[in-house]
């Protein structure tokens, strides 16, 4: 789990663990700083948010 600003620009800033397994915690941060939003709109305008981001790992064997 991860909190962050989204900001008028639709990018990610703040970023910060709230929770997590500690070997995968890193990656989740890697990942998520790449992703872009559509910025949120209020009254015509962007805006910055703060969210709450979960990223989920799928472990698959070979």
């Amino acid at each position: 789990m991860l909190q962050a600003i989204i900001s008028k620009q639709g990018t990610i800033e703040n970023l910060k663990v709230v929770s997590g397994h500690p070997m995968l915690v890193q990656a989740a941060i890697d990942a998520v700083r790449e992703w872009r939003y559509r910025p949120y709109i209020l009254n015509n305008e962007p805006v910055e948010v703060e969210t709450q981001i979960t990223v989920n790992f799928s472990l698959a064997g070979r």
